[in-house]
């Protein structure tokens, strides 16, 4: 019961906050991966369009985020490729399926970071798993490009951009909710309706939760590049530093 106490206290306080004129948010800049960690991208790998209908090429497509960093162009180029032969969630389904398996299969993962296997080995594994697995075209031919360029390292982050994109071109929103324990389903019901009258109409509010006991209670809320952060370990910070600082009996 008291951390059931402490979790729903981050909801009213969340509504003080968005009720008040000013909003105390934190800007969280997520920087790119660093270009160190990968190679130049040359227009060749760019101008391939993992299509395989040559009448979809003429489709024009615009992307709805703008993406920087080589796996930022990846995504971008799966994404317009995925539109063109719609299969945009498909692509999206077997994509996030294949990094979620890659992580419970030691062997593979290591596969994927190991440079020093060939190209021709590279493309003929993950050529081997898209037809076992049933792939769309688009991402059997996109993960090929990837074997093929050396980049099976970072497909991960190419995935998750890509996933940014799709979030965008379905107008959804991604919150990460973080938590000491799991949100009921009432309290998770209360705050999407809470975050979808914050972020208003035209947007669909997607709830990811975390749980972390070491921020106490409360609620710790990201979106975009703002951080609402009302767990009772910042506020109790907040307090020791008030507490610390020098009484003016002057005043």
């Amino acid at each position: 019961m008291a951390i059931a106490g402490r979790l729903r206290s981050g909801l009213p306080f969340l509504r003080r906050i968005l009720a008040s004129d000013t909003i105390t948010a934190v800007a969280s800049q997520r920087s790119a991966a660093p270009k160190s960690l990968l190679r130049p991208i040359t227009n060749t790998e760019l101008s391939r369009d993992f299509a395989t209908a040559s009448a979809s090429t003429e489709q024009k497509v615009k992307v709805p985020l703008t993406m920087f960093g080589v796996s930022g162009n990846y995504a971008s180029a799966l994404y317009i490729a995925a539109v063109k032969a719609n299969v945009l969630d498909k692509v999206e389904s077997e994509l996030i399926s294949l990094v979620e398996a890659s992580k419970k299969s030691p062997n593979f993962s290591q596969f994927m970071k190991n440079l020093s296997v060939t190209a021709a080995v590279r493309v003929k594994a993950v050529n081997e798993i898209s037809t076992q697995a049933k792939f769309s075209d688009i991402t059997k031919n996109f993960l090929a490009v990837v074997a093929e360029s050396g980049r099976l390292a970072h497909l991960e982050r190419m995935v998750q951009r890509f996933t940014e994109l799709t979030m965008a071109h379905r107008g959804e929103v991604k919150v990460i909710v973080t938590s000491v324990i799991p949100l009921p389903q009432e309290e998770e019901k209360e705050l999407k309706e809470t975050l979808q009258e914050m972020i208003g109409q035209g947007k669909k509010v997607k709830v990811e939760q975390k749980i972390d006991p070491n921020i106490l209670g409360g609620l710790v809320v990201e979106f975009g590049q703002k951080v609402l952060d009302m767990s009772i370990r910042t506020r109790a910070r907040q307090m020791e530093r008030f507490l610390r600082e020098p009484v003016n009996l002057d005043g």
